[in-house]
């Protein structure tokens, strides 16, 4: 199952590029801030949901990609293909960003280290930077991000290996900055595990409700070793792996109202882990986001299928804990919306299609499908009038040959 999987992480990839009139293919859009915490000029990489060019009010919660130049483009991928390709909803739309490394070691390490294992002279000059980073974030990035780009509270942290222990980091020392925390195969090993160790004392005082966090393991276990018998071993060359175990054993013990989810990539070295690590987290932070129906919301007539679906997202507001603040609440897909009145439209449910295409009218006014739908529905009912209306007004909005057509045979 790896090499497919794997095939189809990289299409996912592929499939988030969007075509651009100048014959390029981009992802996102490169921005700057000029930091006064680090006293430099830092790039930060945008991606924007490609609904925002025509819902001027939707709002969307945000990644902060960390190590940016080497996770950003799969997390876009990811991201884009489970909110929106071919209809799926499994996590929402959202906006990525990430942060490019000007100086890895600094930024994404939390302590200072003057010596230890796989300690050179190098990374203990520059360690310890980690704390400043965080206020950097908090203070600068999201403050910037939230002042341009149309944001929801909701903001989830990703990490791998350094950038995972600032993950960490962030958890137990700013636990109100991020509600999702993706940590893949942190580097908990760092400072003799003094972080670990922070956790332990620290999280049985710290409460997190409606946080997750994702926590994902590699296999750098040696040769005859497992996830149990490496638990008992000794030497220097294994604390990566143990202290990840340890971390994993206690969160998973002592939650504190965290949800937490911890898996083994047996298969995945510690280069390779991320890509497959981001796809689970992203579906179990964001579990409860999709759908649920039965057949019967379809097939009974009774059943207030656009009701169902404007409370299901109403109440994922509250779970994610957007705030009134945000003047937004997070609304079904317009796509979902849409694809779902035009199927009960086919089994002449008129009442609960036009419920739903009036609906996505409502939360998307410059949509142009719903309208187009509607049309057929009235069409259908042999209400001329309401039909030439709908397509009139899809086509004001886009041009479509098909909708022009049918405004065309209504007309004759």
């Amino acid at each position: 199952m790896k090499p497919l999987i794997l095939t189809c992480a990289l299409s996912i990839i592929l499939l988030s590029l969007k075509a651009q009139t100048n014959n390029s293919v981009v992802i996102g859009a490169i921005d700057s801030i000029h930091s006064k915490l680090l006293n430099e000029q830092r790039k930060i990489w945008v991606h924007v949901p490609a609904s925002a060019s025509w819902d001027k009010k939707k709002k969307y919660p945000v990644v902060y990609v960390l190590d940016a130049e080497r996770c950003f483009t799969a997390v876009v991928g990811m991201v884009d293909y489970l909110s929106s390709v071919n209809g799926n909803d499994i996590c929402p739309e959202m906006i990525v960003v990430g942060i490019p490394n000007t100086n890895r070691t600094r930024d994404l390490t939390p302590t200072r280290v003057s010596s230890g294992l796989w300690i050179t002279d190098n990374i203990a000059k520059n360690s310890g930077g980690g704390e400043i980073f965080t206020a950097f974030i908090e203070h600068e990035v999201v403050p910037h991000i939230d002042s341009i780009y149309p944001t929801l509270s909701y903001r989830v942290l990703l990490g791998h290996s350094y950038g995972g222990i600032m993950v960490i980091n962030a958890l137990v020392h700013h636990k109100t900055l991020f509600r999702g925390y993706i940590a893949i195969d942190p580097s908990m090993w760092w400072d003799s595990q003094k972080l670990l160790q922070e956790t332990e004392q620290t999280l049985p005082s710290n409460t997190y409700p409606g946080v997750s966090l994702f926590l994902g393991m590699a296999n750098t276990l040696p040769p005859g070793m497992d996830t149990t018998t490496i638990k008992i071993d000794t030497t220097s060359g294994t604390i990566h792996s143990r202290s990840i175990l340890r971390l994993r054993d206690y969160i998973m013990g002592n939650k504190g109202g965290l949800k937490a989810n911890f898996k083994y990539y047996n298969e995945d070295s510690h280069g390779s882990v991320s890509l497959l690590a981001t796809y689970d987290a992203l579906r179990f932070i964001f579990k409860d986001y999709a759908l649920k129906t039965q057949d019967s919301y379809f097939t009974d007539p009774t059943f207030p299928l656009a009701a169902y679906l404007k409370d299901h997202f109403e109440n994922l507001t509250s779970k994610y804990g957007i705030t009134a603040e945000d003047g937004s609440i997070m609304l079904p897909p317009e796509d979902l919306v849409n694809n779902l009145g035009f199927f009960v439209l086919s089994k002449n449910e008129f009442d609960k299609a036009e419920a739903m295409f009036k609906m996505n009218i409502i939360n998307y006014p410059k949509g142009p499908v719903a309208y187009t739908y509607l049309g057929d529905l009235y069409a259908t009912k042999g209400d001329k009038k309401n039909a030439i209306a709908n397509y009139q007004k899809a086509l004001s909005l886009k041009e479509s040959p098909e909708t022009r057509k049918k405004l065309s045979g209504l007309k004759q």
